[in-house]
């Protein structure tokens, strides 16, 4: 059973920074709660008993927030001192890990169950697997070039396909994995761009997780300004957000952001 998670906190948070300039990303505020917190429950719930939060722009208001136990859970922190990205900050947290981990995407959500991809990941004999999602955002997600049994072989570009499977932010590794890269430990690196391409040439067998739960990306001001809105959060949650709890100035937001939407893209 998984029961150590990392979570990679660390990045700027560029393309938020006009709505919350003061905050770290996975600090967002939703439904009254950091958007850290609702991850993290949801992970408790699923038997994470450890979580290992990879921290670098404004991380004293992480760690002031949280200290070093959430909901009798233990929190580790190792700060990136300068950026190392995606990839770097991933390392960087993998320190003494011996048996296999979780590791998470601070900005990101994607519901599935733990023990299910787990199965997948033990069944075949996989050393790193992604969970995936169906999208038609080829230019915001990098799609996978995937097998019938769902090894992944290589990236897509972003221009190839209309609709593909992206990277969903979860995945399950084992220790292994990492002394197949060419990338030590403090060094910056793209998880995407360079782990995952060095992996794979180095013979890294890796499988992608097809997710049919909801998908939810805070990483830009128009989706965050929509999902804080519709409070789609409440799949995080075993309480329901009832229309009630929903402000009639916020409907109005959404309807305004809906009716643009539409007028832009046509849908």
């Amino acid at each position: 059973m998984i029961s150590t998670a990392i979570i990679l906190a660390g990045g700027f948070g560029t393309r938020l920074r006009k709505a919350v300039p003061n905050l770290p990303k996975p600090m967002v505020n939703i439904n009254n709660r950091p958007f850290l917190e609702h991850q993290m429950d949801y992970w408790i719930d699923q038997g994470i008993k450890k979580f290992i939060l990879s921290v670098g722009y404004l991380n004293e208001i992480i760690i002031n927030h949280f200290g070093h136990s959430y909901k009798g859970i233990s929190l580790e922190y190792v700060v990136e001192e300068s950026p190392l990205g995606t990839g770097g900050g991933l390392l960087n947290a993998t320190k003494n890990l011996t048996e296999t981990f979780l590791v998470l995407n601070g900005d990101t959500f994607i519901e599935l169950d733990l023990n299910k991809i787990f199965e997948f990941h033990s069944k075949n004999n996989s050393i790193w697997t992604f969970a995936l999602f169906k999208t038609d955002e080829v230019d915001r997600y990098m799609l996978m070039n995937i097998g019938l049994k769902g090894q992944i072989y290589s990236l897509n570009s972003h221009q190839s396909f209309k609709t593909g499977l992206a990277n969903g932010g979860v995945y399950l590794i084992e220790p292994s994995a990492l002394n197949l890269l060419d990338f030590v430990i403090g060094e910056s690196a793209s998880l995407e761009e360079q782990l995952l391409p060095n992996l794979i040439s180095n013979g890294g067998k890796i499988f992608g997780f097809e997710c049919q739960g909801k998908f939810i990306d805070i990483g830009t001001l128009f989706k965050f300004n929509l999902y804080e809105s519709f409070c789609l959060f409440k799949c995080f949650s075993k309480s329901a957000i009832k229309p009630s709890d929903i402000s009639i100035d916020v409907l109005a937001k959404v309807n305004n952001l809906l009716l643009n939407f539409k007028c832009k893209f046509g849908k």
